[in-house]
């Protein structure tokens, strides 16, 4: 796997190709092609440009970005030499074929793949909304009821004292265990997820809304080879 952004210089293949895979970073499975320069390929020891004394390797390239389909900078050494995107082996990419040889661009997070990468939000799933609402309601109704309750015994008095009385209470009505139960039991919900040998290798990569695969209703997906292995059987 590839640690850094990294400018292709040379690789064993004599043509100076090779092939890496980017399913990590775009999620295509199809290998793609990259190509060394074909000055720094055709040299019979790479070391020599860290060795030339008389004239330095410069490499100009543009400011981090979020494009992985373009790069654009230049190789200077004794000419100078365009490179573009087809050179340029992206972070989180895995060199399928071969060896290489590359000169490090970008690192940590200037690195293509720490750019596109957002922070994760938290989920919110449907089941902790009506939680909510029930508990709303269930504050609203004990807040009634002990109105009712002070309506009765009359207002004379320090009455608010005996409404937050009353109100505290009615407060048993509402389970603050709930919360802590249904969140354990998130977290077993994953477990068994990744435990279940019906469907090896599954990932949780949310343990806030498992129970959500229970409620699906529509799959939207951009690329049905994804989800079927791009073998579809009809059953009725």
């Amino acid at each position: 796997r590839v640690p850094a952004d990294i400018l292709l210089l040379q690789t064993l293949d004599k043509s100076g190709t090779c092939f890496i895979r980017t399913d990590q970073l775009d999620g295509e499975t199809d290998w793609k092609l990259r190509i060394a320069t074909p000055m720094t390929q055709s040299l019979e020891d790479i070391s020599i440009l860290i060795s030339d004394k008389n004239q330095a390797v410069k490499i100009h390239s543009e400011p981090p970005c979020l494009n992985i389909q373009e790069f654009n900078g230049v190789l200077s050494w004794k000419s100078e030499v365009p490179l573009s995107v087809e050179n340029m082996l992206w972070s989180g990419t895995v060199i399928a074929t071969g060896e290489v040889i590359g000169c490090v661009i970008y690192t940590g997070t200037d690195t293509r793949m720490a750019l596109n990468t957002s922070k994760p939000r938290h989920k919110f799933g449907l089941v902790d909304k009506e939680i909510n609402t029930f508990a709303k309601i269930l504050f609203l109704g004990s807040a009634a009821l002990a109105l009712v309750l002070v309506i009765l015994k009359g207002f004379d008095g320090l009455w608010y004292r005996h409404f937050v009385r009353f109100l505290l209470l009615f407060s048993y009505m509402i389970p603050i265990s709930l919360r802590i139960n249904l969140d354990l039991g998130k977290l077993v919900y994953s477990w068994f997820i990744q435990q279940d040998k019906d469907i090896p290798g599954s990932v949780v990569r949310s343990s806030t809304i498992p129970e959500e695969l229970g409620r699906i209703g529509y799959l939207l997906a951009d690329k049905t080879g994804t989800l079927t292995q791009n073998v579809m059987v009809f059953k009725r």
